[in-house]
């Protein structure tokens, strides 16, 4: 068997994404992985810059790393390998964090010709699948989303709150309402519309931390059950989310679909009600949509 195809089968039976670019970051090899996790297939990628609406790769304060001086780029430069951990742009829409690390492609004579990207899928998977198998069997799955549904926010509250009073285990809530969204199904349809809810819900759910829950509390309106938190903890996760909500895009034929979300949250206190905490927080999520949208207020 010719070496490069067998190389190129071998590259293929891996579970990760693999791609190779030239010095002028054209992709020139795309194994099944890259597909996977992607959603690009390899017809759609050949020949075409890796920065040129594919990956789009954003770190974790929610700056491009594709125009400019990326991991990749500096490694065809100076041949040094690298290790980063960014977000890519998923076909449909969603951001999904990986691991990537890149190493530089040599000649004969030493000189740098091509790069590698190997990048593997960096969501807590199985805490999430056992999460979801559950919840399937309870019948406390959103249908659109696929996200635990109010009756199980529900639930899960409750049983903070109990640990709260039993254990002094402190924990805070998110609520995240999206931007003007009626704007969205009014300008493309409803159908459009459930797409980008699909879209932000994969979001949250592929960057939750493994003892976080996101669900989805009604109509355009997610909340985030975030444990053993303080004030400092619950705001960094809600900048999180709002940062890779606007970095993500739904692609569609009339351009790019994003969409931006406010944040509201607070922590329980000892003698809260469920409506308490849920008020106060809502107050927060206001305060955000007052002051401008797109924002986090946390108190």
């Amino acid at each position: 068997m010719d070496q490069m195809l067998l190389r190129s089968e071998i590259l293929d039976s891996l579970y990760d994404g693999v791609y190779i670019v030239d010095r002028e970051r054209r992709i020139i090899f795309w194994n099944k992985g890259a597909e996977r996790l992607s959603g690009h297939t390899r017809q759609e990628v050949m020949g075409r810059q890796c920065f040129d609406n594919i990956l789009i790769h954003v770190n974790a304060e929610g700056k491009s790393l594709c125009h400019g001086m990326c991991p990749l780029a500096h490694t065809l430069e100076d041949g040094k390998m690298r290790e980063a951990e960014v977000f890519l742009h998923h076909k449909e829409g969603h951001r999904v964090p990986v691991l990537a690390r890149i190493a530089p492609i040599f000649d004969e004579n030493g000189r740098i010709t091509s790069a590698v990207e190997v990048f593997g899928d960096n969501t807590p998977r199985m805490e999430a699948r056992q999460r979801i198998k559950e919840l399937e069997r309870l019948a406390m799955l959103d249908e659109l989303t696929g996200l635990p549904n109010r009756r199980y926010l529900d639930d899960q509250l409750e049983a903070r709150f109990s640990e709260l009073d039993r254990l002094n285990l402190v924990f805070g809530i998110l609520l995240i309402d999206l931007d003007l969204f009626k704007k969205v199904n009014d300008t493309y349809g409803h159908d459009v519309g459930d797409e980008v809810l699909k879209m932000v819900s994969r979001t949250m759910e592929n960057n939750s931390r493994p003892y976080d829950l996101v669900g989805r509390w009604g109509g355009e309106e997610f909340l985030a059950i975030v444990p053993n938190a303080d004030q400092e903890i619950l705001a960094r996760v809600a900048g999180r989310y709002r940062m890779l909500i606007e970095e993500s895009l739904l692609l569609h034929q009339d351009g790019p679909i994003r969409v931006t979300a406010s944040l509201g949250g607070t922590l329980a206190q000892k003698g809260d009600a469920m409506e308490d905490i849920i008020r106060r927080a809502d107050q927060n999520l206001y305060q955000s949509k007052k002051n401008g949208r797109n924002r986090v207020t946390v108190g």
